[in-house]
């Protein structure tokens, strides 16, 4: 039996958000619901699994920001219809490709780093002093709404940039295996810039959540091994994380690839929630494995607008990867009415399960 009311789209006086599409900027109305405790609340109790009274809704209750909307830095538009070029605030020369839905190094251009021995001659970190951070994130002020999350995706991490400034994977797996201490020589180096740039965002924005991105796999196996990350890639990925959440900062760790292997080491890293490659992974089986160490986002992507169809997609993922918390996502219909009720639909199941644990 439900419990919470659904409201219908369209309902006259019904609150809403407006809230943009990330990669069409197309713009949806959703539900602004009358919460029984705060957005802020409940997400740090999904993210630390303690009883939160609903599965986060990413697409209703938090605002997310890229890279370049806090710093102005060179980057990938996704919403872009067209194939562009960019470089990014390192130098690395990048193109988005429309047709793939994301960017690739150009393979026209040098790489940054021609010998990773070398990198402290080759590699110029960014002046934060060259980027209107307290602008941009001012700017980002005026119209953010307090009860709402702060999200903001900050992209390439360890290995990632390292990848980046190697012109490749290939080069980049080679100078870890040749060189590990040089490498990870630079892997702290970026982390204490990860760390001078969050602390200098922190003060113009109040950041609840970064995802940080980190490919560590293909679809068959993880780039390097276990002797690898535990020697050169953990202890400056874990300082960083634990430097975060020192800050009050929730740790989200988008990283591709079939990363099993990899996860006891996100537990020790500290990651909150993981942000993993659906086709590549066996995630409900890490659910019901590693669900009470480490939490998952998952959005429900709803191909209907009939309502039994949107229920049972949200259902789903909520009963699959919502029990005990360490859930976030968001519910999403093939159109504004079928995203509002996968929305609404999302809340109150959520909810209604939720109380189901807490006995009420």
């Amino acid at each position: 039996m439900k419990k919470y009311e659904r409201v219908p789209y369209g309902t006259p006086g019904a609150k809403t958000y407006a809230v943009k599409s990330f990669f069409s900027q197309q713009t949806n109305y959703v539900p602004k619901i009358d919460y029984p405790i705060s957005i802020r609340e409940n997400f740090l109790r999904a993210a630390k699994r303690q009883n939160p009274c609903w599965v986060p809704n990413d697409g209703v209750d938090m605002d997310t920001f890229m890279l370049s909307q806090v710093t102005g830095c060179g980057e990938a538009d996704f919403g872009a219809p067209n194939d562009h070029n960019f470089t990014d605030w390192f130098g690395c020369e990048w193109r988005f490709v429309r047709s793939a839905g994301g960017p690739m190094l150009d393979p026209n251009t040098p790489p940054v780093v021609d010998d990773i021995t070398q990198w402290e001659k080759q590699v110029t970190f960014p002046n934060l002093d060259d980027y209107d951070i307290a602008g941009l994130c001012g700017e980002i002020m005026k119209t953010h709404d307090p009860e709402k999350l702060i999200h903001v995706d900050i992209l390439a991490g360890c290995t990632e940039r390292l990848v980046a400034l190697l012109g490749g994977y290939t080069q980049s797996m080679l100078a870890m295996a040749v060189e590990p201490e040089a490498v990870r020589d630079f892997l702290e180096a970026f982390v204490d810039f990860e760390i001078h740039f969050h602390d200098t965002l922190l003060k113009h924005l109040p950041v609840d959540m970064i995802t940080y991105h980190d490919d560590w796999g293909t679809e068959r196996d993880t780039f390097f091994s276990p002797d690898m990350m535990e020697e050169i890639v953990l202890e400056p990925t874990k300082r960083l994380f634990d430097y975060y959440h020192s800050r009050n900062t929730v740790v989200q760790l988008h990283s591709c690839g079939k990363i099993e292997r990899f996860l006891p080491y996100m537990v020790e890293m500290g990651v909150d929630f993981g942000q993993f490659q659906e086709r590549a992974n066996d995630l409900p089986r890490y659910k019901a494995e590693w669900g009470d160490k480490i939490g998952f986002n998952i959005n429900a992507m709803c191909s209907s607008d009939k309502p039994e169809d949107i229920e049972a997609d949200v259902h789903k993922v909520i009963d699959t990867f919502g029990k005990g918390g360490g859930l976030h996502g968001g519910a999403y219909g093939p159109g504004p009415k079928a995203t509002w009720d996968a929305a609404y639909e999302w809340y109150c199941y959520s909810s209604e399960k939720y109380d189901e644990e807490r006995g009420e």
